[in-house]
């Protein structure tokens, strides 16, 4: 397995965090999802980011936390929030470092995975559904471009798309 960082990208409840769980397990590596790491420093909620800085207050906070965890030695499994690829810097950061494996899955998939939770502020709105697919039309062609591997999740679970991600990692460092 290569030295680098494994870093998981996609859409808001493409799985990020529990497909990286279980990819950190199968490696013995670290695993840290970024969005978590946000909160533990601000000591507050991500929807209360958003609530006393807006977005672009949350994306400053977002882009130096992953500067840190791109800057780390220890090779580790890192979950990316839905938004983090939309700031070219990150981008650099994250690719100089680590693999990125865009986790794909359909914009109805995501909105079913998604609703009714009250932890993601961008789709708190009164058409969440339109909101996702929003979203997925913004931001996938910048996924597609960050990415070293895309997985499609589709009819798997998230065993089957931990083992995909591993393959294909693997893959990678023995080419």
């Amino acid at each position: 397995m290569s030295a680098r960082h494994l870093v998981l990208i996609g859409m808001p409840g493409t799985g990020k965090s529990t497909i990286g769980r279980l990819v950190a397990r199968r490696l013995d590596r670290p695993f840290v999802d970024s969005d978590h790491e946000i909160e533990i420093r601000c000591g507050v909620r991500i929807p209360v980011i958003f609530e006393l800085e807006g977005e672009a207050g949350f994306r400053d906070r977002e882009s130096a936390v992953l500067a840190d965890l791109a800057a780390m030695p220890e090779p580790l499994v890192l979950a990316t929030g839905g938004g983090a690829v939309l700031r070219e810097a990150n981008r650099i950061a994250l690719r100089s470092t680590g693999q990125l494996v865009y986790l794909h899955s359909t914009p109805l998939v995501l909105w079913q995975r998604t609703r009714g939770d009250k932890g993601r502020p961008l789709l708190q709105t009164a058409d969440p559904r339109g909101r996702m697919e929003e979203l997925y039309a913004a931001r996938d062609a910048i996924y597609r471009s960050a990415a070293h591997h895309i997985v499609e999740t589709g009819g798997l679970n998230a065993t089957e798309v931990a083992a995909l991600v591993i393959a294909l990692a693997e893959g990678a460092a023995n080419a």
